[in-house]
């Protein structure tokens, strides 16, 4: 099964924390990195808009890639928040293989 990290934009480190708790907690990451003082220029609505940020980088398996967006649609406070896979195309083995194994729902074999 394909690993993948998923990027995604907060508005705060606290919006980031509670975010990537939830995701770890329910199994949807096995791990999550938080980068605070990212700062975005953007544009939004016909605007160029500059905004604060904080990345959340959620790390799963593919096949948990739908589940975790969807999840993070729900706690998250922006009306189009940036939620964005990128596949991990090589890696230690035991790493990925931990990133698979504790990003599965507990009622999976494995």
């Amino acid at each position: 099964m394909a690993v993948v990290f998923a990027y995604i934009t907060t508005p705060s480190e606290a919006e980031a924390d509670r975010i990537g708790r939830a995701l770890v907690e329910e199994r949807l990451a096995a791990c999550v990195n938080i980068l605070p003082g990212m700062r975005s220029i953007y544009r939004w609505q016909g605007r160029v808009e500059q905004a604060a940020e904080a990345v959340l980088i959620a790390k799963t398996r593919a096949d948990r890639f739908t589940a975790l967006s969807a999840r993070v649609r729900e706690l998250h406070p922006y009306e189009l928040p940036c939620i964005t896979a990128l596949r991990v195309e090589a890696g230690d083995a035991a790493y990925l293989d931990w990133i698979r194994h504790e990003s599965l729902p507990l009622s999976s074999p494995g």
